[in-house]
């Protein structure tokens, strides 16, 4: 059988909860047609590119799998018929891959970066300049006084 991989999106005002019951239900198609879950990831909420269908934002899941072809239209169609489901794209893998996915990579390294420490401390670069006039190397307006005025 071959390797699939789905990245779906789900409507904003759907609940977390709902989402994996979605996600159950779309995965039950695959393995009663005899397929294999690989990989199942919730993204979050996460910010789309432009609106859809007025919805500014999306839930993300993402599912690697090994099912026949039919299981994975049959899966399509009942996204189509769903209507918590804004997009959804499938494709067609070599192999499923091992380990998170790039996108969960990135929130594992988010959580493990060093602290920017204390913010008073400037580093190589000098103190900022204030423009304001309070200091020596602030460009100061002078008053021009023409000879005939006294």
């Amino acid at each position: 059988m071959p390797f699939y991989e789905s990245i779906v999106i789900a409507r904003q005002d759907v609940s977390a909860t709902q989402v994996e019951t979605l996600t159950d239900e779309f995965t039950n198609y695959l393995t009663e047609a005899g397929g294999t879950i690989g990989r199942r990831e919730y993204w979050g909420l996460k910010s789309l590119s432009y609106r859809i269908k007025k919805n500014r934002k999306g839930h993300y899941v993402l599912l690697n799998y090994d099912a026949p072809s039919e299981a994975v239209q049959e899966m399509e169609r009942n996204m189509r018929l769903s209507e918590d489901i804004l997009r959804y794209m499938t494709i067609r893998m070599e192999d499923i891959p091992e380990g998170p996915s790039v996108v969960m990579q990135r929130r594992d390294e988010r959580d493990s970066r060093d602290s920017r420490g204390d913010r008073g401390d400037r580093g190589d670069r000098g103190p900022r300049r204030d423009y304001r006039g309070d200091s020596d190397d602030a460009p100061v307006a002078e008053a021009k006084s023409s000879e005939g005025d006294e």
